[in-house]
């Protein structure tokens, strides 16, 4: 089945007329990340060549998808637009919610039970406003977007970071937060800074254990977590060609993790390979004709530097398997040189848990890759010296793969099979350990390893490999075992090296699946009810946000002063708070517990000025609330990395904290904040950072006359009366502005 065929062809019969009109005006050739964005400019857009890194510019998407965790959010602001259905192709995914516990069978029959209610609620929205809507078990978001709706040269939007996924079939595919996708699915013109282009030339071949995830895991130490923050990664050069579709999507996945706004490949045979396998050969056709459409033009080709802001060149051939972290994705290893920072470092070295799958790691490739070495290990006699769980991406892979007997041959070596869901990657795993906050160590196939995110437990060493490393290390239950080199002690004494892993891209017999799990949107939606209980503790009707007063904000307390790292994991955790996704007032008592209070290096205690006590940080917020007063956040570099989630946004707005001030933002954590009426403010001097005292009155002086790129005025009033001023910098347009003054973009629409 070809989705939404109809807006495809229309794509490409616009887009080759688009294209050359791109190029006659700009007089130059064209990277296949421009040509995909000039072609999808907004209609009343000027056409001229955009700064990037500089220019906000508005681009009409193709289509929306949504997961279940942030659907909530973004749907209840869709029912506050106005709009009656959905002006492009819309779908929600049901992936998050599933904890992955005991096995896909039980955990799913869990999860249709403990989540009904929200289910019930996602169905009906999708029904009432022309949404397509899978069914929880039918796959994680990224996997099936790539198996049915990604097709090259498109441009989409999804309400989580790893959207990116897609553009492992050449689609412009970008994360943002609920309000950014109510926009497009109002039909309105969704805005973007124009994108700074990082270009990664792939020459040779992958050989031996290396593989597609070792191209992102070196990138990652390359451009380090905020390396690639407003700008998207256009991968060139023959080494691309040797790459399945599935193995692009895994490094653009990744991408995520360097900040990157998304990342791309051109179409090659290989897209083509998959859009036919995955029943879209009619799609596979159309890009053949529009090929030279979708790749960069050869003058740029020839001379890169001209054209990219930033170049990286891998040579594939000679790429060695990497292991990264714990505690953060940007932290490489080559696996010759892990063994040694595991014993340098003092990392656990036990090996515990061995997680195959997340939207990175989980096609028919991976799993085959991952049992080979699974199956020669026990023909050799090995035991498998780890616990090991396995997450399918779909429906389908796993369908295919149970009947090609993949399935079997994890499960005969004592590995678990659990739900096509996201499970552990996101904190949706109830793991049974004996002592829940020892130090300890796993590796995973997953894309994040913050402290807490898989199981909760800050002292979870998590590191992340290809799903062929973390077999082989879950065989050996050590973390200093390598592969490449190293031998096992077989069930005879024997030693055994593990030969390298043998995967195929796709199906020999091809893709089945007997229930993919789609249920499409009825034909006339209006007449549908959409029922929220108002006692409900999962789904809570939203209210608009108040507007702006048209004052300044004058001597604010510091709620907290983060130190260090604070992703969104540490703003609003995941976990066994995504049940609340729907309900505002109550999630938001997980805010920025995860946060590490500079003053005293503590989380979730940040002193209340008025009583000298510490207090955790949503109930400080929200005394402040009751009594009508605004507080400020500040915290240090690239504040908001991590998950789209806008609840990280949404929750110190309803908190009623009216500034984040910070050393640097994360792209899409910065959009959200402004999306939701909230000040997100840079300091001018990042050492002004170091000002800033535990109990200060916080001013936030000039917003009469907020205007584009002029600094607003931040004054400190100290306890002892004295005063000091500096400059905080901000990226808001006169547009963005708007949205601040009428208390959140969804109140401007709505005017």
């Amino acid at each position: 089945m070809i989705f939404d065929k109809e807006m495809i062809e229309q794509v490409y019969a616009a887009l080759p007329g688009k294209i050359e009109y791109v190029k006659s005006v700009l007089r130059r050739p064209l990277t296949l990340t421009e040509k995909i964005l000039y072609a999808h400019l907004a209609s009343d857009e000027t056409l001229k060549a955009y700064e990037r890194g500089t220019d906000y510019v508005n681009f009409n998407p193709d289509r929306v998808a949504m997961q279940d965790a942030t659907a909530q959010m973004a749907l209840l602001q869709l029912m506050n637009s106005g709009r009656q259905k959905v002006a492009v192709p819309s779908t929600v995914h049901c992936d998050h919610l599933i904890q992955a516990h005991v096995d896909a069978k039980s955990d799913l029959a869990t999860a249709n039970v403990t989540n009904r209610e929200v289910y019930d609620f996602l169905s009906a929205v999708s029904n009432k406003f022309g949404i397509g809507f899978w069914k929880p078990g039918a796959g994680i978001i990224h996997q099936v977007v790539l198996e049915n709706y990604a097709f090259p040269g498109g441009m989409m939007v999804g309400t989580d970071s790893h959207t990116v996924n897609a553009g492992g079939l050449s689609m412009i595919a970008i994360g943002v937060g609920g309000a950014d996708a109510v926009d497009v699915m109002a039909g309105l013109p969704w805005e973007l800074k124009m994108p700074k282009l990082i270009g990664v030339k792939l020459t040779g071949k992958l050989s031996g254990w290396a593989s597609p995830k070792d191209v992102i895991l070196t990138v990652a130490g390359i451009l380090t977590v905020k390396g690639g923050t407003n700008a998207i990664i256009e991968y060139f050069g023959e080494g691309t060609e040797s790459l399945s579709a599935t193995g692009k999507g895994t490094i653009c996945n990744m991408g995520a993790e360097v900040g990157a706004t998304t990342s791309i490949f051109p179409f090659d045979a290989k897209s083509a390979a998959y859009l036919e396998a995955t029943g879209r050969a009619e799609v596979a056709a159309l890009a053949m004709k529009n090929k030279e459409y979708l790749q960069a033009d050869p003058e740029v080709l020839a001379n890169p530097e001209k054209y990219y802001d930033r170049l990286i060149e891998i040579n594939l051939s000679e790429l060695e398997p990497h292991v990264n972290g714990p505690f953060t994705p940007d932290l490489a290893y080559t696996i010759s040189e892990f063994g040694k920072a595991v014993k340098e470092k003092g990392y656990p070295q036990k090996m515990e848990v061995g997680l195959i799958g997340s939207c990175t790691n989980s096609s028919y490739e991976d799993l085959t890759r991952a049992v080979s070495v699974v199956k020669q290990a026990k023909e050799n006699g090995l035991k498998v010296n780890a616990q090991f769980i396995i997450n399918p991406g779909s429906e389908q892979v796993r369908y295919t793969a149970e009947r090609d007997g993949i399935i079997a041959e994890f499960e005969s070596v004592g590995g678990v099979v659990m739900a096509n869901a996201c499970g552990p990657c996101i904190g949706q795993w109830k793991r049974d350990i004996d002592v829940p906050e020892r130090p300890n160590s796993i590796i995973t196939s997953f894309n994040r390893n913050f402290a807490k995110r898989a199981d909760g437990n800050p002292n979870t060493h998590n590191f992340i490999g290809s799903p062929e490393i973390v077999a082989a290390l879950t065989i050996a239950g050590d973390l200093c075992f390598n592969p490449l080199k190293d031998t096992l002690t077989n069930d005879k004494g024997e030693q055994v090296k593990l030969t390298e892993p043998k995967g195929y891209e796709l199906p020999a017999k091809g893709y089945a699946v007997d229930d993919p799990g789609y249920v499409a949107p009825v034909e006339d939606g209006s007449k549908m009810k959409v029922v929220i209980n108002p006692e409900s503790n999962r789904l809570q009707k939203l209210e608009p946000f108040k507007p702006w007063d048209g004052k300044d904000f004058v001597e604010l307390p510091l709620l907290i002063k983060v130190k260090g790292k604070c992703t969104t994991d540490h703003i609003s955790m995941a976990g066994p708070w995504l049940r609340f996704r729907g309900h505002l007032d109550n999630i938001s008592d997980n805010m920025l517990i995860g946060a590490v209070n500079f003053f005293n290096d503590k989380t979730n205690s940040v002193l209340d000025a008025e009583t000298g006590e510490y207090s955790a940080v949503p109930a400080l917020a929200r005394k402040y609330k009751s009594q009508g007063i605004g507080s400020v956040v500040v915290a240090e570099e690239n504040y908001g990395e991590g998950s789209s989630r806008e609840h990280a946004a949404m929750e110190p707005r309803h908190l009623n904290v009216k500034a984040i001030l910070v050393k640097s933002f994360a792209r899409i954590h910065e959009t959200n904040l402004k999306k939701q009426g909230m000040l997100a403010l840079t300091f001018a001097n990042k050492d002004d950072y170091g000002k800033i005292k535990e109990n200060d009155k916080i001013s936030i002086l000039g917003l009469s006359a907020f205007a584009p790129g002029k600094n607003l005025i931040i004054e400190l009033k100290h306890s002892d009366g004295s005063t000091e001023q500096f400059e905080a910098v901000h990226t808001y347009n006169n547009a963005q502005i708007e949205w601040f003054k009428a208390g959140s973009a969804l109140n401007e629409l709505m005017k």
